[in-house]
């Protein structure tokens, strides 16, 4: 019985890709100024690649050595673009990437990170050739697929590795215990095959009473000890990975947080919000007493009043449940959300601003003067959480790239 260490499996040079398109050369806005590349912008998105940078550093360091992170950024990177965020990540020293499919494997390997990459979500068999083309790691749920993935590894002369996903009681995907343990014994004979990994996922790791963790962790651990030549452990996301040091294993999954917030009754190190959504006024006007805004009227002048227009909805991935409930920071003062979030647009009350104007700056997330508006105060407004508003946010919205205000890369939009 040969048994391979993490690091021999990690460190070792991943054998050549196909790439489906060259890595994209810096926007030609790099090396400009914030201030200069939005100002005849309607809306965009910033991305603080420093705090990037310092929420990976503080995890990591929160996680202790020994322990690899995985980045999940599947959904293009929670909404904060994977063609800027990936590129930072592997620079920084992230150990493996995390995606949901196969073609989001393939987008990283055409942007030129070489890292590896599991794929967390389902694949098909006929998904086997991209898959060793691409040298992703599939989750494997059956013999079907393993037998793909080795006759696809066999005729490209490679090895293509596998984990095998226990369902442990989220009932989301995976396979029983027995079945995990017969399915890797079986992958375990096929040539071109390597049966790298063995995971699991908490189905409440950030509820205050997270102990249902405590059975799956019983059965997952059940799976490593029939299971012992699989090197490669990993159970935790976030909120797991902060609050449970005995689930770590030799990996743990990273998504929420690097993106500098901590998951519900999760306590964890100072982490920075790398992500801010902006727009500019695209209009402000007078709305007389008694005078109605958005489809429905559902919000009407109760004095005269000033309506800015600001050029986000829910085209861009902005909830329209944020009708009359949300606010923006405008000149650094709070404005509420009035009337209805529209497909293109949204409506916010400016009277307090009398000097309020076209062009000005419009915080929907983020900081301005001395205060800021978070991810999860968004989403309950929306009535969501964070994730959700996060992933939500649509590639129509630029993705700008900065470290210290100065422009790195522009994507999108």
């Amino acid at each position: 019985m040969v048994f391979l260490r993490v690091t021999d499996l990690a460190e070792s040079p991943a054998p050549p890709v196909a790439t489906s398109a060259p890595c994209p050369s810096p926007a030609v806005a790099a090396g400009r100024s914030l201030a200069e590349t939005t100002r005849a912008r309607n809306a965009w998105i910033e991305i603080d690649v420093e705090a990037l940078e310092h929420n990976l550093c503080a995890l990591r360091a929160a996680v202790g050595a020994g322990c690899e992170t995985v980045a999940v950024i599947k959904g293009n990177a929670y909404g904060a673009g994977i063609e800027g965020v990936a590129p930072v990540l592997e620079a920084a020293g992230v150990e493996r990437f995390g995606v949901a499919w196969v073609s989001e494997g393939g987008q990283l390997r055409g942007l030129g990170i070489r890292r590896p990459i599991i794929v967390l979500g389902h694949s098909f068999p006929e998904d086997a050739p991209t898959a060793v083309a691409h040298d992703l790691t599939l989750t494997c749920h059956s013999l079907a697929l393993g037998h793909a993935l080795s006759a696809a590894a066999v005729r490209a002369g490679r090895v293509a590795r596998v984990h095998i996903h226990i369902d442990s009681g989220l009932h989301r995907d995976g396979v029983s215990l027995d079945e995990g343990v017969a399915l890797a014994e079986a992958l375990r004979d096929l040539p071109g095959l390597a049966v790298e990994g063995i995971s699991t996922h908490m189905a409440n790791a950030d509820e205050p009473d997270d102990s249902f963790s405590d059975a799956q962790a019983a059965l997952f651990r059940a799976a490593t000890e029939r299971l012992p030549w699989v090197p490669y452990r990993h159970t935790a996301n976030s909120a797991t990975a902060l609050r449970r040091a005995g689930l770590r294993f030799e990996g743990v999954r990273i998504g929420l947080a690097l993106h500098g917030i901590l998951p519900s009754n999760t306590p964890g190190p100072a982490l920075r919000p790398i992500l801010s959504v902006k727009a500019r006024l695209a209009r402000v006007s007078d709305s007389p007493e008694g005078d109605g805004v958005s489809y429905g009227l559902t919000w009407r002048a109760e004095r005269p009043s000033r309506a800015g227009l600001v050029p986000v909805g829910y085209a861009d991935g902005w909830s329209r449940h944020l009708g009359n409930r949300g606010e923006v920071l405008v000149r650094g003062r709070r404005c509420p959300v009035i009337g209805r979030v529209m497909m293109d647009q949204f409506v916010v009350d400016v009277t307090a601003l009398p000097a309020a104007e076209e062009g000005d700056e419009v915080v929907l997330l983020g900081a301005q003067g001395g205060d800021a508006i978070r991810a999860d105060e968004v989403a309950e407004a929306a009535g969501t959480i964070p994730w959700d508003t996060f992933a939500s946010l649509t590639a129509r919205l630029p993705r700008v790239f900065h470290r210290a205000g100065v422009v790195e890369r522009v994507t999108g939009g």
